[in-house]
């Protein structure tokens, strides 16, 4: 079925937009315009802990950026072979990837250490370089977000599947938190967005609080097949909590508890302010590939494991709660990335390896390889280095020598 014919078939049920990589690209832009206009002479080195498609699409924009380097770090064992492989294969005479071992909390965790080690930053200033991110902490990386919920609004109205002024859902799949609270940023400057729906995979610490009110990163860690969402610890989250309170000293009373003993409970007030906009669900590993066949079979639709993730949540929002209000699902990944866990899901035990799974995967769906993975075959493995969680520092000291 043609592509267009696909996105008809999902109209007023659920739309889809791919999101990956799209933040990162006026981020280089807008950080080499600052460093021009503030006549900054010393090179920035930007740090960026990844737990999938941030990497590659932060190494891909800064690549070769004048006056910037770039240094990735990501979970050893903590990503799709795809997505490991794209970031350890990338050009560019100014990036770096190094992995670290541990999960992606522990990476991100490491290089907001970076971030606020005073003797390294001297060090670093004396061989002229100084940090910034790509991450989402960096608010360059949430503002072009934005924009995806404004241009998907004016395509649902292009193609008449809403009228002018009529509300809309929105579901993410969420990790870190930056995606949806860009659509929240959205919806405060006036698009007429009603629920946010995030959804969570087995690690499902935002489900439970934006059930609860009760944030505890107090749990079982899990790699799951939607790598991306593996994290304990969503930065973003603060912003939120700021936009709600508007309350400085009760927001840093909160993250201190979260440092302290790795849990907090929101006032009364505000979480019944955040359950007006929001609903948190869950999705584990068999009921993504149970949603992954959902759709390829019933819609034609091939999704990846963390799409699927989010039209889980979708389905699991309109089950509860029988509002079937037109809702955009936001796509975040290539089902290409994850071959292995699509094919499984769609009923393929004898599997090939490596890159043939790419091949594989588009064999039996129809659908083309993306140029850029099918591009990873023949491509020279520059980066193998490996550190500790808590030697992140001989990665960046080795890179800026």
């Amino acid at each position: 079925m043609a592509a267009h014919a696909r996105r008809d078939n999902l109209r007023n049920r659920g739309r889809t937009g791919h999101a990956a990589g799209l933040g990162l690209q006026m981020l280089p832009h807008l950080l080499t315009a600052s460093l021009r206009k503030q006549e900054e002479e010393k090179t920035v080195c930007i740090l960026v802990a990844t737990s999938g498609d941030t990497g590659n699409g932060a190494l891909e924009g800064f690549r070769d950026v004048e006056k910037t380097k770039i240094l990735v770090f990501y979970p050893k064992d903590g990503v799709s072979d795809v997505q490991q492989l794209q970031m350890v294969t990338q050009e560019g005479a100014n990036v770096g990837v190094c992995s670290v071992v541990g999960n992606f909390d522990d990476a991100q965790t490491g290089v907001k250490r970076l971030f606020s080690d005073e003797a390294l930053r001297q060090e670093l200033a004396k061989r002229g370089y100084f940090f910034s991110s790509a991450n989402s902490i960096n608010w360059g990386r949430v503002l072009p977000q934005i924009v995806y919920y404004v241009s998907a609004y004016c395509d649902l109205l292009r193609d008449g599947a809403v009228e002018l002024g009529q509300t809309i859902n929105v579901c993410v799949p969420t990790g870190n938190f930056g995606n949806i609270l860009a659509a929240y940023y959205a919806r405060e400057m006036g698009v007429p967005i009603d629920k946010l729906i995030c959804a969570s995979n087995a690690n499902d610490v935002l489900t439970e609080f934006l059930n609860t009110g009760v944030y505890d990163r107090n749990r079982p860690f899990h790699n799951t097949m939607s790598p991306s969402m593996d994290i304990l610890i969503s930065s973003n989250l603060e912003r939120l909590l700021l936009a709600m309170t508007q309350d400085q000293d009760e927001v840093a009373g909160y993250m201190s508890q979260l440092n302290q003993g790795g849990t907090y409970r929101v006032s009364d007030r505000v979480q019944e302010k955040i359950q007006r906009v929001f609903k948190g669900y869950r999705c584990d590993d068999q009921g993504t590939q149970a949603m992954i066949r959902e759709m390829y079979d019933g819609r034609d639709y091939l999704i990846d494991t963390h799409t699927a993730v989010a039209f889980s949540a979708l389905k699991q929002y309109r089950e509860e709660t029988g509002d079937n209000t037109p809702a955009l699902v936001v796509s975040t990944a290539s089902p290409f990335k994850f071959c292995d866990s699509v094919l499984t899901a769609l009923g393929v035990t004898e599997q090939k390896e490596g890159l043939d799974l790419l091949d594989q995967l588009s064999q039996v769906t129809g659908q083309p390889v993306p140029a850029p993975l099918a591009g990873l075959r023949g491509k020279e493995i520059r980066f193998t280095q490996v550190v500790e969680k808590d030697r992140m520092v001989d990665a960046v000291l080795d890179m800026l020598k």
